[in-house]
């Protein structure tokens, strides 16, 4: 029994690394525009630079998407009936991973916000909600989605305390935290030297730049 369990949890973990490695931004990005999102913009395939090189509807398809990698991967445990919170969180961490080193693009991907979002959504909605709301006021009052990603997800962390969740979840979220710091590494140099570059819908953005 054990081992078929120990099964079902590594497929599970498979299937979530594999969910989080879907590329919303690369699909969309090719097959509704022609255009690969990698060439444009930062580089990156995530729903910030969606809008700056596409625009608001394209990206709001990237964060749908994005998120819901997020969502299902924890959902799936829930309808196995694995009612272990260490196992949700584990296949929640293992589709961040996957958005953020795609096996579909040679293990490169985005920065694992919007995939972050989805997994919370699914384990703790009001602080999903809370933290979204921080990202959106954020992003729209100093338009840098960097500062609004890194302060949002450790508002998470804040909330956790807040909402009075077990212990595993904010163990959970100093890795998050941890991962989003590091993948806005480049980011966080820019905001310190006042070099980061805003977030602004761009459509004729041609050239990948350094954002």
């Amino acid at each position: 029994m054990e081992i078929i369990m120990s099964a079902r949890i590594v497929l599970l973990l498979i299937i979530s690394f594999l969910l989080g490695s879907i590329p919303f931004g690369y699909l969309v990005s090719k097959y509704l525009k022609k255009i690969d999102i990698r060439e444009y913009g930062s580089g990156n395939i995530g729903t910030a630079n969606t809008f700056r090189v596409l625009g608001v509807r394209y990206a709001l398809l990237v964060l749908i998407g994005d998120c819901f990698k997020g969502l299902l991967a924890v959902y799936l445990v829930k309808l196995t009936t694995i009612e272990n919170i260490n196992i949700q969180l584990l296949t929640g961490l293992f589709a961040i991973m996957g958005h953020n080193w795609s096996i579909f693009l040679k293990f490169n991907g985005g920065k694992g916000i919007a995939t972050t979002f989805g997994v919370i959504l699914s384990i703790y909605p009001n602080i999903a909600f809370i933290s979204a709301i921080i990202w959106i006021v954020l992003v729209i009052a100093f338009r840098f989605a960097a500062l609004g990603s890194i302060v949002s997800v450790f508002s998470m962390f804040i909330l956790s305390f807040i909402f009075k969740t077990p212990v595993e979840f904010k163990y959970f979220l100093i890795i998050i935290n941890l991962l989003a710091i590091f993948r806005h590494r480049g980011n966080i140099v820019r905001l310190l030297q006042h070099r980061e570059n805003k977030i602004i819908s761009n459509k004729n953005y041609l050239k990948k730049q350094d954002i």
